[in-house]
């Protein structure tokens, strides 16, 4: 310490070694940094996403099994037959035969029109007819004898055809007096009452087959491939009922606006205990799948508006796979055109998109 005090005590003294020193000292610390680089850590490049940073989702493994496939229509049920009654012939309603809602058989009367002079001319019809038939007979047996012509034969047989017909017409206006059911069924609706005059071509009733119903419904162009006449199936009832019937008829054409095919599920109803116009789903079976059971909250729409399922692929990367329903109730869905088993996203689906990797929470399948 003594010689660093003196030394500087001389330089103190002595201005100009002072200086120099300040010098060497100032131009010792600038070279350092040449001399002796700074070390600088080197940066680094941000950090990659790890497992943590990825959604988590629950993946289930499932297994597909064989199951009825089958199609599933809506619609509502209406009579198998409806006409309408009209009248053929002129006259007044002098009765009503049955009342609005009344089943009756076959040939039940529903009106009965007067017959005003009817009778008379049917009397005189058959008194007619007599008499050319009398006549033609005696003039065959006068023709081997030459006591008649030809022509005058000719006449009396085109006379008494003539006769027949106007007894044929006279009966029949007798049989249109009376308005009859058509087939065992409904009255519908009556659209006279007793006192009405109607004319040929006057609606009177509405007729309805409700011991035959039928559900009127539709299928999409992409399932009509699956169904023919002769398939059975089950209409479902909003009333409650289920009740097997058969495809009666299926549309050979799609309807040009909605391009779906009619169909129609005929049922028997001979107690009369079903009613027409209740709404009702119909499940036709169409053959055995294998297909996964899903519950109905795992279906969803992709950007084209296919219906699928989200799995997860060995990459570990989210895969929307397009499906089919095959069938569903109140069990769940089946669905065909996943793999098997396949690794169905469960849980969290509705929060990664196809093609975005995830990190998996397996769980046990069935």
């Amino acid at each position: 310490m003594s010689a660093i005090r003196e030394f500087l005590a001389r330089l103190t003294r002595n201005p100009w070694q002072l200086a120099a020193a300040v010098l060497l000292i100032t131009a010792a610390w600038v070279g350092s940094g040449v001399l002796f680089p700074h070390r600088r850590e080197p940066e680094r490049a941000a950090p990659a996403a790890t497992a943590q940073s990825l959604p988590e989702v629950v993946v289930s493994d499932l297994r597909a099994e064989p199951v009825t496939r089958t199609v599933t229509l809506f619609g509502r049920t209406e009579p198998a037959r409806t006409v309408e009654l009209k009248a053929e012939t002129t006259g007044r309603v002098v009765s009503v035969g049955a009342a609005r809602g009344t089943r009756v058989g076959a040939n039940a009367v529903i009106v009965q029109l007067d017959d005003a002079d009817r009778l008379a001319r049917l009397t005189q019809a058959r008194a007619t007819l007599r008499q050319r038939e009398v006549e033609f007979e005696g003039q065959t047996k006068l023709k081997p004898s030459g006591y008649i012509s030809e022509a005058k034969l000719a006449e009396s047989q085109a006379q008494l055809e003539t006769a027949r017909a106007e007894l044929r017409r006279a009966e029949l206006d007798i049989a249109r007096m009376t308005v009859r059911a058509p087939f065992a069924g409904a009255l519908q609706e009556r659209f006279v009452e007793q006192g009405d005059y109607v004319s040929p071509g006057i609606k009177v009733a509405s007729f309805v087959d409700e011991r035959t119903l039928i559900v009127a419904t539709s299928v999409a162009e992409n399932q009509i491939g699956a169904l023919r006449r002769g398939l059975s199936g089950e209409a479902r009832l909003a009333t409650g009922e289920r009740v097997k019937g058969t495809l009666r008829y299926v549309a050979p054409v799609a309807e040009g606006k909605t391009r779906t095919f009619a169909v129609e599920l005929e049922l028997p109803n001979p107690g009369g205990t079903l009613h027409a116009g209740v709404t009702a789903q119909v499940d036709v079976p169409v053959g055995t799948v294998r297909a996964h059971r899903l519950p109905p909250s795992l279906l969803t729409l992709d950007d084209s508006g296919a219906v699928g399922v989200k799995i997860a692929d060995a990459a570990g990367r989210a895969v929307f796979v397009p499906v089919q329903v095959a069938r569903a109730d109140t069990e769940g869905t089946w669905v065909t055109g996943l793999p098997d088993p396949a690794p169905v996203i469960t849980g969290g689906q509705g929060y990664v998109k196809a093609g975005q990797p995830i990190r998996i929470t397996r769980l046990a399948g069935r």
